[in-house]
């Protein structure tokens, strides 16, 4: 069994490189490590099942090393570099990095979901509509100076250029159409720096679909107030719709931009999304289905695309 050090130099503002990690990877325990720069190819083919490969970047960077993981039968650990770092979140990573450092020499593994969206693995959320904004435009100089605010920046900046999409959701057994302001698809619970989808979990074998009708400003605040305080979409107004399956479709009028963990996959109007249930193994303890979430809201933006798109295995 080898360990493997991805590292991507760009990730967050450069400080937790190969320096930093390799200081408190070697103080835990872990002195052999094989280092590579994300942007290199080889490695991918040199992973071996059983293998540990620790992706130390943002939530772009994981979702390329656990795309190479699912495929090489390797366990995944993740070590936090970037902006958003949510996919640490939904596996209720420590923040100190010596004791995360000593929770990956410990080796306790667990099997949590991926999802897959026309044919690319995503691990946090993937967006049509408003959400996309953030992703596309906040500039890696501005993620640097403000964190996770970029996106809320570049949002509010763009907000009034969205005229909404038509659309039809179809999720296992329910759906439902209409004019949206955003759809988003998420496969774990955090996304956007932290926020969450209440009820949500990585491990669920569930695809969780949060979408926002095109409504007055007002009423949109206060739906999200609502889902806020109740942990649930409100039941007396349809503003806010929230669908669960282990598949989804999405048919839009015309075709939208679709972003999946940061990355534009390009405009599409036909959308399809399923998660497979315990395929990526990582490095973490068990996880706690009660631990509390922090805030909701449903606007996401990764703090970095990955560079490759993964095709997925066979749909199920």
């Amino acid at each position: 069994m080898n360990y493997w050090l991805i590292v991507n130099e760009a990730a967050g503002d450069g400080s937790r490189g190969e320096h930093y990690w390799r200081e408190h990877l070697e103080a835990a325990g872990i002195e052999e490590l094989q280092v590579r720069l994300l942007g290199d190819t080889e490695w991918e083919r040199d992973v071996a099942p059983g293998d540990r490969v620790l992706a130390a970047g943002g939530d772009g960077s994981v979702n390329r090393v656990a795309s190479v993981c699912v495929e090489r039968g390797a366990v995944l650990g993740v070590l936090p570099s970037g902006t958003a770092n949510d996919f640490a979140r939904n596996l209720q990573l420590p923040e100190d990095p010596e004791a995360l450092c000593r929770l990956v020499h410990a080796g306790r593994t667990r099997q949590v979901d991926a999802a897959w969206i026309n044919g690319n693995l995503f691990l946090n959320v993937a967006h049509i509509g408003l959400g996309t904004l953030p992703a596309r435009d906040a500039s890696q100089q501005r993620k640097r100076r403000l964190g996770r605010f970029s996106y809320l920046l570049t949002l509010a900046q763009r907000i009034g250029l969205q005229s909404g999409i038509h659309g039809r959701i179809e999720c296992d057994d329910r759906t439902v159409e209409g004019h949206w302001l955003t759809i988003a698809i998420a496969s774990g619970a955090y996304f956007g720096g932290g926020h969450d989808i209440a009820e949500a979990r990585i491990d669920d074998g569930l695809l969780d679909v949060v979408a926002i009708r095109h409504r007055s400003w007002l009423r949109v605040l206060i739906a999200f107030a609502t889902t806020r305080v109740l942990r649930h979409a409100p039941r007396h107004d349809d503003t806010m719709v929230h669908l669960q399956g282990a598949q989804c479709h999405v048919r839009l009028r015309t075709a939208h931009t679709l972003t999946a963990d940061g990355e534009n996959l390009g405009r599409m109007a036909n959308i399809t999304a399923y998660t497979r249930r315990g395929v990526l193994e990582v490095l973490s303890e068990r996880l706690d289905s009660s631990q509390p979430a922090t805030s909701t809201a449903m606007q996401d933006t990764p703090s970095e695309a990955p560079p490759v798109a993964r095709q997925s295995p066979g749909a199920p």
